[in-house]
């Protein structure tokens, strides 16, 4: 009787035994009730917490926090820095409000393919700088920069002969540099005032953004829109994002107006970063209207506006003048006569030979 009762037992025992604990893991998994359930040791969830920030972007982080205190040895300290590093911290210093000329100047690399001043105090020197420099840009950022007129996106376009997208407006500056920008991006003649032909050096007769083709202009004006459609169809305005692309094309990241050009350089850095020692408001101008230009603004950009208009005329006056001087000083001298005349039998005698 005794072996019977110990056989039960035993048979009993075995089938309480779980061979499938994954099975029954996942029930109590599944029971909310159970007091058991550990959800911070899913190792999924464990796996799915954020990464811990690079080594490189704490250094960026330190760095940009003190940089108005290095912005003097700037050139010597980032002089042997990598691209992208260079980079990052133009970036954060555009951020910090503390982007002008000589910084951008000290950090430009010819390797760069992206440029973001876009709110910054570069002014066309900077531009003018940064262009020679770095010849393989292929997206530049420019909008709400005050301080850069169509003479700094001339020498964009002169030097930069791989830029493909060009992002401007955002203030009312830079909607007015946008306008009288207009006829340096579109194929034009230079000079048609000249006397002749043989006056024309190669350079003069054509220019143009030959490798433009996106334009990120927000609030560009219909008029502006329908001579670049009509006059440039290259260049396309304002493309919006679809699987099929923009005419054909397959738009550039770059050409997105929702897209900050170097953001990808500071995505590990800290915002913090961009965000201390509170820098002061700017003196807020005269302009009771932020979207309106000041009367002495007007007056300067309508003076600027008439004498490059005049400036071909100028040229071309001065020519003449120069001419008629060479005219009169070869009537009034003995000497230059006979030169003259000598020069003229020459070449008369040269071409009947």
């Amino acid at each position: 009787m005794e072996i019977n009762r110990v056989s039960k037992d035993i048979r009993s025992s075995l089938k309480k035994l779980d061979l499938n604990p994954s099975d029954s893991l996942n029930k109590l998994d599944k029971n909310p009730r159970n007091p058991l359930k550990k959800p911070h040791l899913n190792p999924r969830s464990s796996r799915e917490k954020a990464k811990p920030p690079s080594l490189v972007g704490l250094c960026l982080g330190v760095v940009g926090k003190h940089l108005e205190d290095i912005i003097e040895d700037l050139g010597e300290i980032a002089a042997s820095f990598p691209a992208d590093i260079k980079i990052a911290i133009a970036a954060i210093a555009r951020r910090r409000k503390l982007l002008s000329d000589d910084v951008i100047i000290s950090l430009a690399d010819s390797s760069w393919e992206i440029l973001d001043i876009s709110g910054s105090d570069v002014s066309d020197s900077g531009v003018g700088k940064v262009a020679e420099m770095c010849k393989s840009l292929r997206a530049v950022d420019i909008s709400r920069c005050d301080n850069i007129t169509a003479a700094g996106v001339s020498e964009l376009v002169q030097y930069c002969h791989s830029l493909e997208t060009l992002r401007c407006g955002g203030s009312p500056r830079s909607e007015h540099t946008a306008r009288r920008c207009l006829s340096i991006l579109k194929p034009s003649l230079n000079d048609v005032e000249g006397d002749s032909w043989e006056e024309l050096v190669t350079t003069e007769i054509g220019h143009g953004a030959q490798s433009l083709r996106w334009l990120v202009w927000p609030k560009i004006d219909n008029d502006s829109l329908e001579m670049l459609s009509t006059e440039c169809p290259r260049i396309m305005v304002n493309p919006k994002p679809s699987p099929f692309g923009f005419r054909g094309f397959e738009v550039p990241r770059e050409a997105f107006p929702d897209i900050v050009l170097d953001e990808p350089y500071v995505k590990d850095i800290n915002p913090i970063t961009w965000a201390v020692r509170g820098l002061g408001p700017k003196v807020a101008s005269l302009v009771s209207n932020p979207n309106e230009l000041s009367m002495a603004e007007k007056f300067r950009l309508a003076f600027v506006e008439r004498d490059t208009r005049l400036a071909p005329k100028r040229a071309k006056n001065a020519r003449q003048h120069q001419r008629r001087a060479e005219r009169e000083w070869m009537m009034g001298s003995t000497s230059a006569k006979a030169i003259a005349l000598a020069a003229k039998h020459s070449k008369s005698l040269s071409s009947r030979k």
